[in-house]
């Protein structure tokens, strides 16, 4: 019987000392004690360690029970009298084991689970953990870091629950062990605060260190990737609470004020290996990135913050944290980059934002990633809200920021839509310049010229694709037109009338020559179909087309004469407004002509 079995290797080491304890001992130990809550006996088990006599005994061995302990709880369901017997077993071993030995049989039952039973073996062995934690004298912050350090490389491998039904469900238990794991931190945060009480020259900076580790990781894994708004529902958000948790540990060990503004590109450790040194600074701006949107967007721990910052200089402190989460594709991090850019935005005054910022690569850089999600993110809520935020960003500078803005996204942004759209925002500054009372400089006169050379012109001349760029040249042509309406020849505010030699050599003669040529190459096309359809057996006929090595959806006949005459129209659309442009002008010109006769 294996309780026999145990009681013989129990009575026979109860003579020896504790320096004559043999590793032979220890393996008839173990295997004795496995087989003992095996085969159900874990109340025995459990006398023998309670035993006093037993102590020293339990004090060297008893560590090596954990693996074989912790598969028996996970066998034995909640209501059973047995998975009871042996969690009394965890706690006792807890108390009396050599600690550093079982730190490492801890340690590494951790280390090994894996999948579902990952947060059910953490959340079991978090209590012991610390509990042997606390008793170490040696090496204390070094072994509080490796079980923090294990314990999140273990849970990063679990997927965040993102949605309200997931958080709700936390069917692998992340949202509780994460909290358990905050918990778990606690007294040793303690620690370093009571410390740093004691003298303002606290020198034992390791365990900070540690915590500090611990934070920054928790704030790229789950906190980046967790939905963090309120959900309606649910009373208290999990990740809420673990993001209120590490902002208040972050704060205590007084940390959080620095790390807000620690820019990624400032201090970094030192590593000889380049590949980790570049890891390490991913992680740091993933974290720092995320940290600022808890602070500045969901406002964890603005009460901490100070009161005294502009809200241009929040907002350049900023822009490194919003370029990289721009640069992220992940939903969850793409729309916190985005809140985290319009909350910073949000607290300015329109025409506040003074050019000098533009001197910043940043304030280069976050608006080009803007116009990326604009044009490339398959999310349409992310591309909408990202074109308003464009229009918040231009709203806030001043005019000589708006004239450079513009004219860097029409060089960078090669997307007609964005073109367009860049082209109507600098008619409409055009139309503030000439209706106020006040002169603005960088949208009249020599300036807009210089801008106006970068949006009347055809990007390939005669050969540009048409349809591709209508949206740039329908912009361009309402522009041109509106500044020939408003601007009188006398005048001459806009300079266009000075410089309308140029606009028609580079715009408009070579836009009359390309809609010619598009459209007498869309009506043949048009033409071959219609005689390809009449010579085929079925209307139904399909055509396959690739785009970018993707095969799109199978195409009729019907279906491409629809798309062709969809262009033609365009075409029309394009004419027509360009015809008006020139009877203006015409009309104009000849009334000025008359006058001076």
């Amino acid at each position: 019987m294996a309780v026999d079995e145990l009681q013989a290797i129990i009575q026979r080491c109860q003579i020896l000392e504790e320096a004559d304890f043999k590793g032979e001992d220890f393996n008839l130990f173990q295997v004795a004690g496995q087989k003992c809550l095996e085969d159900g006996y874990a109340a025995q088990l459990l006398e023998v360690i309670q035993n006093e006599k037993n102590k020293v005994i339990i004090k060297n061995m008893g560590w090596n029970l954990i693996s074989p302990l912790v598969r028996c709880i996970f066998t034995y369901k909640l209501e059973d009298d047995k998975r009871e017997h042996c969690l009394k077993i965890l706690d006792q071993l807890a108390q009396l084991c050599n600690p550093k030995e079982l730190f490492l049989g801890l340690l590494e039952q951790i280390e090994q689970t894996s999948g579902e039973q990952v947060c059910q073996t953490v959340m079991l062995l978090l209590q012991p953990l610390q509990t042997v934690l606390l008793k170490l004298q040696n090496k204390k912050a070094y072994s509080v870091g490796l079980s923090l350090a294990m314990i999140m490389n273990q849970l990063t491998a679990l997927p965040v629950p993102y949605t309200k039904q997931q958080i709700q469900e936390d069917k692998l238990g992340l949202c509780q062990c994460c909290n358990a794991v905050v918990d778990f931190a606690k007294p040793f945060v303690n620690e370093v605060v009571k410390n740093m009480e004691k003298s303002s020259e606290y020198n034992d900076m390791e365990l900070k260190e540690e915590l500090l580790k611990f934070c920054m990781k928790s704030l790229k894994y789950p906190l980046l990737t967790a939905q963090l708004e309120q959900l309606e529902g649910i009373e208290e958000h999990p990740f809420r609470r673990f993001a209120t948790e590490i902002i208040d540990i972050l704060w205590d060990i007084r940390e959080l004020i620095p790390l807000v503004f620690l820019h990624r590109k400032g201090k970094s450790p030192h590593w000889e290996n380049q590949e980790f040194a570049d890891i390490e600074q991913k992680n740091s701006a993933d974290s720092l990135a995320c940290l600022s949107y808890l602070m500045f967007v969901q406002h964890f721990g603005i009460d901490y913050f100070p009161v005294v910052f502009s809200p241009s200089y929040l907002l350049q402190c900023n822009m490194t944290h919003i370029e990289v989460l721009l640069k992220r594709t992940e939903e969850s991090m793409l729309s916190k980059g985005l809140d985290l850019f319009e909350s910073g935005l949000l607290r300015m005054e329109d025409n506040s934002l003074l050019h000098q910022y533009l001197e910043f690569r940043d304030f280069i850089d976050v608006p080009q990633d803007l116009v990326k999600v604009m044009t490339l993110c398959p999310i349409e809520h992310l591309r909408k809200k990202s074109l308003n935020i464009l229009q918040l960003f231009i709203d806030k500078f001043d005019a000589e920021g708006k004239y450079t803005l513009f004219r860097c996204l029409l060089k960078t942004s090669n997307h007609a839509g964005v073109e367009g759209y860049i082209i109507k925002n600098i008619k409409d500054q055009i139309h503030l310049s000439l209706t106020k009372a006040c002169d603005n400089i960088w949208f009249t006169g020599h300036h807009l010229v210089s801008l106006l050379d970068l949006v009347l012109l055809l990007p390939e001349g005669a050969e540009t694709d048409l349809l591709q760029n209508s949206d740039r040249i329908m912009a361009s042509l309402n522009l041109l037109r509106y500044l020939v309406i408003k601007d009188c020849e006398s005048d001459n505010q806009t300079g266009v009338w000075t410089t309308l030699a140029k606009i028609e050599q580079n715009f408009l003669k070579p836009l009359h020559v390309g809609l010619n040529m598009s459209k007498a190459h869309y009506e043949a096309e048009i033409k071959n179909k219609k005689e390809n359809r009449r010579e085929a057996h079925s209307s139904n006929t399909v055509c396959s087309l690739t785009v970018s090595g993707e095969k799109m959806p199978a195409m009729t006949t019907d279906m491409q004469l629809q798309v062709l005459h969809s262009a033609l129209f365009t075409f029309d659309l394009i004419e027509s407004v360009l015809a008006r442009v020139e009877e203006l002008i015409e009309v104009k010109t000849k009334a000025v002509m008359d006058e001076n006769s």
